[in-house]
């Protein structure tokens, strides 16, 4: 069951400052699980090595695509050398979940494998979610999670009225087996509903009225769709085929980013992404450090060892 991310301003109900301050050791964090804000519903989480595949369908520069894919490369603690905050940091808090789920030392790798181009809009330029799993179909069958971007001049069913993007899995038969694979589809918004999905780099379309903040990679569509689809990825690892981690119903879950939204850094509320870092030189703000010398703002990730949104900074 595919699951959607909204970043909607008004929807910041709360920080989720949610008392437990203390750091639980694994042992204790599987024993705590039952009390933790995002049920473990048993399912099976994505692991060992896992390829990403970016799908680009539109119209895309080769520097937006190179913002994408050194953030996917980013996620990997042996990624080129990343100053602190770094990406793979953030990432790192992911790990606590697969020590709620097992007893044993769980582990999931990401890398980046293929990029697949369709900027010829080959099946038109308004699409369902059926379309968008059709898309995801030609990354990899098995051990993969398949990434669809598409163009800021692509419509998507519910894209900018009720999503920025999301999260499933289909059942291929490989070899006679039936097998999964994960897919996200993330839109980008720099024309459609940048205050939407793009926020905090556009002013937004509700909510309390701040300042538009300068986006690190000096593309508010693309770093916007970075946002996002971190936010995809952290519910991909946590809840990959609708049976993992997630409060609520399981059409429509709470996961581990979306239950912080709009948190950013540390301070934050409605309306305001929180004390992010600012770069001295052109101004722009980001929360962690990528692969060939990124800058990224990354979203607040759940955390269950201490039952707070987490922040790098």
């Amino acid at each position: 069951m595919a699951s959607s991310t909204i970043f909607k301003l008004f929807a910041v109900i709360s920080l989720l400052n949610v008392c437990i301050a203390s750091r639980a050791t694994p042992k204790s964090l599987v024993e705590d699980v039952q009390t933790q804000l995002l049920k473990y519903h048993k399912g099976a989480l994505l692991q060992g090595r896992i390829s990403v595949n970016l799908i680009w369908y539109g119209k895309f520069t080769p520097s937006q695509r190179a913002i994408v894919a050194d953030f996917i490369t980013s996620l990997s603690p042996s990624s080129p050398s990343q100053s602190q905050p770094s990406v793979a940091a953030w990432w790192k808090t992911t790990e606590k979940y697969y020590h709620l789920a097992s007893a044993t030392k769980p582990s999931l790798f990401l890398y980046l494998n293929k990029q697949i181009l369709d900027d010829s809009y080959s099946i038109g330029k308004s699409l369902s979610q059926n379309q968008l799993v059709d898309l995801a179909s030609k990354g990899e069958q098995m051990n993969a999670i398949n990434v669809v971007l598409t163009a800021s001049d692509v419509a998507v069913d519910g894209f900018c009225q009720n999503r920025c993007g999301t999260h499933g899995s289909k059942s291929v038969a490989v070899k006679g087996k039936n097998k999964k694979f994960a897919y996200i589809w993330v839109g980008n918004s720099a024309t459609q509903c940048a205050g939407y999905c793009a926020w905090p780099f556009h002013q937004p379309i509700y909510g309390p009225q701040t300042s538009p903040l300068i986006a690190p990679n000096n593309d508010v569509g693309v770093d916007g769709m970075v946002i996002n689809l971190a936010a995809l990825l952290a519910g991909t690892a946590t809840n990959p085929f609708g049976n993992g981690f997630y409060q609520g119903t399981a059409d429509a879950p709470l996961e581990a980013a979306t239950a912080c939204p709009g948190v950013y850094a540390k301070g934050a509320y409605p309306g305001y992404a929180g004390d992010l870092l600012v770069e001295k030189t052109s101004g722009a703000s980001y929360n962690a450090h990528g692969a060939n010398g990124r800058k990224y703002v990354l979203p607040a990730i759940y955390d269950p060892s201490t039952s707070k949104c987490s922040t790098l900074v």
